[in-house]
């Protein structure tokens, strides 16, 4: 079995990184790094699990995931398609300690404060999504100008907080690749029927003192993880047009019967599948 580390390093004097994935899947390891992270999803649809919550990705999104935060880009592969993504990398100090602090940065202050939860881009995206492109063209200085243009649309752009995990809670190494286990076997068999003794065995721990490190680790006791989880892939399937009925995609996402399925939807998105999906179809 290979260990993969959970703390991803970087190279060397690599104040400002660039990053282009295009493969059948993204790396789906839960990690965590100093770096702030910048991602402009151009292909790819899956789930993202930032911190202490569970979300989707698709094409076009843009994502901040902010420094030391657990994260996991989970894809969804599909037969003739790559997932592409292009990401930006670098810290609040990559241009000296007090760079960011200087008056004339007073104006992108409030960027730093949000990554701290994460953050989904709501609006600029085409502006955005361009500036993305021509970082990966441009020159060493000109991409530092670029990341500056990149932070200003950001601040003035509408979002969505991802997490309400913060990076004074961060993994330890040790804690951290046992939380990856646990999340890459979640990830690998939400849709199964899983029990706790399964998943506290991949923990190598008992039941009781699992869901105690679990709940401590994320704020949540594990069937709410693995309850939002199965919920956020009915909404693909209810979004998907496949034609599945409702009891079929209950099914489909691991829930063992539509009574609980439909009461497990209500609570985490406050309203029933059908009606959720009317309600999406028009916004």
């Amino acid at each position: 079995m290979i260990v993969y580390p959970f703390n991803i390093p970087k190279p060397d004097n690599s104040g400002l990184m660039y990053q282009v994935d295009k493969t059948d899947i993204f790396y789906d390891k839960l990690h965590q790094h100093e770096e702030i992270q910048l991602s402009y999803i151009i292909k790819g649809t899956g789930t993202l699990i930032v911190g202490d919550t569970i979300n989707t990705y698709n094409d076009g999104d843009i994502f901040v995931i902010g420094s030391h935060i657990p994260h996991v880009f989970k894809s969804i592969p599909k037969s003739n398609f790559l997932s592409h993504m292009r990401t930006i990398f670098f810290t609040r100090n990559s241009f000296g300690e007090s760079f960011f602090n200087q008056e004339a940065m007073m104006e992108i202050a409030s960027f730093f404060e949000r990554t701290s939860h994460g953050f989904r881009i709501e609006s600029n995206l085409n502006e955005l999504r361009q500036l993305f492109i021509e970082f990966g063209s441009s020159s060493t200085f000109s991409r530092f100008l670029i990341l500056l243009n990149i932070l200003r649309l950001m601040v003035d752009s509408d979002y969505s907080s991802l997490s309400s995990f913060t990076n004074n809670k961060k993994y330890r190494q040790v804690e951290g690749i046992r939380m990856r286990r646990v999340f890459e076997f979640v990830l690998n068999n939400y849709t199964n029927d899983i029990k706790l003794k399964d998943v506290s065995e991949v923990a190598n721990m008992t039941k009781n003192a699992f869901c105690k490190y679990f709940r401590k680790r994320t704020g949540k006791t594990f069937i709410e993880f693995l309850n939002e989880l199965r919920v956020e892939h009915a909404i693909r399937e209810l979004k998907s047009d496949k034609g599945f009925t409702i009891a079929e995609i209950a099914f489909r996402s691991g829930f063992n019967n539509i009574s609980n399925f439909n009461k497990t939807f209500k609570k985490i998105k406050n309203d029933v599948p059908s009606a959720y999906l009317r309600s999406s179809i028009y916004k």
